[in-house]
């Protein structure tokens, strides 16, 4: 198969104060989410300037991600579009075809299965295409990439790194955390054939790390930045919460690993950095956050190897877990939205 161009596919977020009203009303439109809301949200935003990191982040990822794809003879132009902000997709998707693209993988900013982490992202590129007419290209996305070694090593690495940063005189009670941005439960189980795959693929690639970095630690899973009515459950329990769980359990140092993310934006310095590490304070805990994948050199080659793979259909697919290598093309009524339970 040939290809003309790679899009990096996001989410995208305000780069100015006065973005930020209008970005949340994008991400939350025909949700009837009340107004006293959508400005507790933008406070998040304004606390860090009204600017978002996730868009300064996507642009070193596409300059790291371009030259080790020259650098290994790959002369794929990259296109950036988001679904929330400037750039919005559908604007990039008329640029793609001005340039004359025909066909095009994407890669989406996230490594799971689930309607928000994937099927959404792919839903709003056929609206983009639709919207665009019979000359928008043909798109395929790159396979979900959760056990990949390019984005399990550089966690195994801040991982051991941050461990061996501890008193160790508190190694025996110290507990690394995973996170991930927490979903509605009926959207979880929908997420695979078997139900919960967006849980089931966070454990794999949360036991990776902690295997592979930290064996002798007892490790947990929790969640982030929910939203939506308290009527309707979501996946637990909150970071914040399982703090002060593992505080009472005798545990004094945590390391906590946003393992649903692949770079360090909003949601992971506000709800991580801010809002969890106040909670840990509150309680006495020691407190440390890893980074992400982000711009590591491993990270950016990983995705240099996803192309590899559709470009050359025989080369190996590496993947570290049972689970994968995931599917290059998602099955149809797969990861569908809110299930009702």
């Amino acid at each position: 198969m040939t290809y003309d161009a790679l899009l990096v596919l996001s989410f995208g977020g305000p780069e100015g104060p006065a973005d930020v009203v209008p970005f949340l009303e994008n991400v939350t439109r025909g949700r009837g989410v009340p107004p006293e809301r959508l400005a507790g949200v933008a406070e998040h935003y304004q606390h860090f300037g009204g600017v978002s990191p996730i868009n300064a982040q996507n642009r070193a990822l596409i300059a790291a991600v371009d030259a080790d794809l020259r650098a290994h003879g790959i002369e794929l132009p990259i296109y950036w579009g988001n679904r929330n902000w400037h750039p919005y997709v559908e604007d990039t998707v008329r640029t793609m075809v001005a340039d004359g693209v025909g066909r095009a993988l994407v890669f989406v900013t996230s490594a799971y299965s689930s309607y928000s982490s994937c099927r959404q992202y792919q839903g709003d590129l056929a609206a983009a295409c639709v919207a665009v007419g019979e000359a928008a290209p043909e798109f395929d996305k790159l396979r979900h990439f959760f056990d990949h070694p390019g984005f399990i090593e550089p966690q195994v690495d801040a991982v051991g790194s941050a461990v061996a940063g501890r008193d160790p005189t508190r190694r025996t009670t110290t507990r690394l955390v995973f996170t991930a941005h927490s979903i509605p439960v009926g959207m979880a189980e929908a997420s695979g054939p078997d139900g919960n795959l967006y849980g089931a693929q966070l454990r794999v690639a949360s036991e990776l790390i902690a295997t592979l970095a930290a064996p002798d630690l007892l490790w947990d899973l929790a969640f982030q930045s929910r939203s939506g009515p308290p009527s309707v459950p979501w996946l637990e329990p909150d970071v914040r919460d399982h703090l002060r769980a593992l505080a009472m359990q005798g545990v004094t140092d945590v390391v906590v690993v946003p393992v649903g993310f692949v770079s360090d934006h909003l949601e992971v310095q506000w709800d991580l950095d801010v809002e969890a590490a106040a909670v840990a304070t509150e309680l006495g805990l020691g407190f440390i956050r890893t980074p992400t994948a982000g711009t590591h050199p491993r990270f950016v080659a990983m995705v240099r190897e996803l192309v590899q793979e559709r470009l050359d259909p025989g080369r190996p697919k590496r993947a570290l877990s049972p689970l994968g290598p995931s599917h290059d093309a998602c099955p149809g009524g797969c990861c569908p939205g809110l299930v009702r339970r």
